[in-house]
């Protein structure tokens, strides 16, 4: 059997104040427009291209709608072929590839105009009690004791716009400078660890909590490629585009609790930049893994 048949969550919840939150609710609800098919839209406030954090998380709850409700999901891989245009609806296409008792397996392609954007594979497993081991959490400050991140932006509008302008569903909370600090100040970082949680309470779906830790999972995971060498958005020539995305879960996710996401680059090689990250709970438990591979140019000034 599917899931249940609604193209969305549960009315939207949480503080009418953060309207970006409640935009972040309204694109994860898609349309479902036949048994295995949905639109997705965007959001008011868009880079020059189809955020792939929405991409992506769109691409989830489309091939979490067609799956036994009952089945957590295990693993995404996201491939990018293609930047959306965020002033046209995005397109999902489904494709069962197999449905077990304890096991689903969806391919979900994503489309405008016929034009293929990107294709994701989605895994689904109730794997039961095992073993269980963590890596361990970094030490570092709790969320309520750091600054948010209209603090770290005062005084770099003009630098990082795009950071400033955008859409902020997601409240975070950085533990070490940000990037665009970070050089300010003439320093270089190895990692990068940032608080997150959802600026109002999640509708009680665990498509939707998955949903948005995919979403935020493709906000600071390549920055450690340039911060390794001290450099920063807005402040140095860099092209970076994301190339392949992949997340793994592990545990159960409630993102409107605050989650530490944790994320280092182990190689960067031939304008290619590799990203890993690990989100855990404050409890220290690892909730996901993610590694992300982008292009990343950088052009010194001469």
């Amino acid at each position: 059997m599917s899931g249940p048949s609604s193209s969305g969550p549960e009315a939207p919840v949480g503080d009418p104040s953060h309207p970006d939150f409640l935009e972040l609710l309204r694109v994860l609800a898609l349309t479902r427009v036949g048994d295995d098919a949905f639109t997705g839209s965007h959001p008011s406030k868009n880079p020059v291209r189809t955020f792939g954090g929405q991409m992506m998380a769109q691409a989830f709850v489309a091939a979490s709608r067609t799956v036994d409700a009952r089945l957590p999901p295990s693993a995404l891989s996201m491939h990018f072929i293609a930047g959306g245009d965020p002033e046209v609806d995005l397109e999902f296409t489904v494709v069962r590839l197999r449905d077990e008792r304890r096991f689903a397996n969806r391919r979900v392609d994503v489309t405008q105009g016929g034009l293929l954007l990107g294709s994701a594979l989605v895994s689904h497993l109730s794997g039961g009690r095992g073993l269980e081991h963590d890596v361990d959490v970094p030490d570092v400050a709790p969320p309520h004791d750091l600054p948010g991140i209209d603090d770290l932006l005062r005084g770099y509008e003009e630098t990082v716009p795009h950071f400033a302008n955008a859409l902020r569903p997601i409240e975070w909370r950085y533990t070490n400078d940000p990037a665009w600090v970070m050089r300010d100040r003439g320093g270089s970082l190895a990692h990068n660890r940032v608080w997150m949680k959802s600026q109002g309470a999640m509708p009680a779906d665990p498509v939707l909590h998955a949903a948005a830790l995919v979403y935020s999972s493709d906000t600071t995971v390549l920055d450690s490629i340039i911060t390794t060498h001290g450099l920063s958005w807005g402040f140095d020539r860099i092209f970076a585009v994301t190339m392949n995305h992949s997340v793994w879960f592990h545990r159960p996710i409630r993102f409107d609790d605050w989650v530490l996401y944790s994320t280092v680059s182990p190689v960067a090689a031939e304008s290619r930049g590799l990203g890993t990250g690990h989100f855990f709970d404050e409890s220290g438990r690892v909730l996901a893994t993610v590694v992300q591979e982008g292009i990343v140019k950088y052009f010194p000034e001469r």
